[in-house]
């Protein structure tokens, strides 16, 4: 009877603990698949709208990108402040004493983060100038060599290894860049792509190589303060945000002073607008939030389909882009690459490795 009682009180125990791994891998997976729809979601709409709102034609005029670049620096500084207010259980005496801690009383540490956010703030500037002149699925192709830059900045900072098949990642990303800016040999082609673009696809490229370098130093840099220091990853967004904000409306006044006067700040504002300012503000902030639960495989998931749905609705909706046999070449080897840099990311035996 004693072997019966024992193996009665185990039977539901054992069960329960079968169910609680089951009920954690069903959450993770949940967990896993919202991160990749919210990082699919804000990278490809961002792009898209922010292509649309650029090439609108509109009655009056179009609002500055140096405008919008600022908007957005000061809604993630709210934001920013309102997830540390959250965080202080609604506290606003808590929420003043860890400002004036981290930020007033700690100078030194808050103007290290000058140097990512102008250079932050110079790529924002950037995206609008190579949206404005790129297609979305040529840009978001493209952009796709911050992998590139971001890779050879940790090795020279943060003294990184990447194994064989990272470096192989990055040549054959190279050859597949190269590709999609191969140009065109259709004369048609050529023709309504600079009938529905009234940019410059050369500025276009520039833009986005000088964002690339300029992403992949800024973040690495980042990277290299945030593991330097305790500090909340929000605390350094809103020290980030605050030099945005300056470092924006320098540029704004200085470049587009005297429209901002003749117009107003927010010239050109439209629904759009709004929405493209929100995802460039926020959108980088949810992603934060999510992109613990996303691992390699997923992130290279994400880029692969925001590049096949930039692609479809560049060419369905937007019809700024007429797909090439070369285009589609060198995307394939983008997306190849993508999955392949994060092959060799997994394995902890070298802790120098990324």
């Amino acid at each position: 009877m004693a072997i019966r009682r024992v193996s009665l009180l185990e039977n539901p125990e054992s069960g329960t603990e079968s169910c609680q791994p089951e009920k954690m891998a069903s959450g993770s997976a949940r967990l896993k698949y919202l991160s990749l729809g919210v990082l699919v979601f804000q990278t490809t709409s961002l792009v898209l709208t922010m292509r649309y709102s650029r090439t609108l034609q509109g009655d009056g005029p179009r609002y500055l990108a140096s405008s919008a670049v600022v908007t957005a620096e000061l809604l993630k500084i709210i934001a920013c402040v309102m997830l540390v207010f959250k965080e202080h259980s609604y506290s606003m005496r808590a929420l003043n004493s860890l400002l004036r801690q981290e930020i007033v009383q700690k100078p030194v540490e808050t103007l290290k983060l000058a140097i990512p956010s102008g250079i932050y703030t110079l790529q924002n500037n950037l995206l609008y100038v190579a949206l404005s002149n790129l297609d979305a699925a040529t840009y978001q192709v493209t952009y796709q060599l911050k992998i590139l830059t971001t890779a050879l900045f940790s090795v020279s900072m943060l003294g990184r290894k990447l194994g064989v098949y990272q470096w192989l990642s990055l040549l054959i990303l190279m050859g597949g860049v190269a590709l999609v800016q191969w140009p065109s040999e259709s004369p048609a082609e050529s023709k309504q792509e600079q009938e529905a673009s009234s940019g410059s696809p050369l500025v276009g490229l520039v833009a986005v190589l000088v964002a690339c370098c300029s992403s992949g130093f800024a973040g690495v840099y980042f990277e290299k303060i945030l593991k330097e220091s305790k500090q909340s990853v929000w605390v350094r967004n809103i020290q980030l945000g605050m030099f945005g904000l300056v470092f924006g409306l320098m540029g704004m006044l200085v470049y587009d002073g005297e429209r901002v006067r003749e117009h107003g700040m927010f010239q050109g504002y439209n629904t759009i607008t709004c929405v493209v300012v929100a995802l460039q503000a926020l959108g980088g902030l949810v992603i934060a939030a999510v992109i613990k639960y996303a691992d390699n495989i997923l992130k290279g998931f994400a880029t692969s389909l925001s590049i096949i749905l930039s692609t479809l609705i560049s060419y369905f909706w937007l019809e700024d882009f007429v797909p090439t046999s070369v285009f589609f070449m060198g995307a394939v080897l983008v997306i190849v690459a993508t999955f392949l840099y994060g092959y060799e990311g997994k394995p902890a035996s070298n802790p120098s490795r990324a």
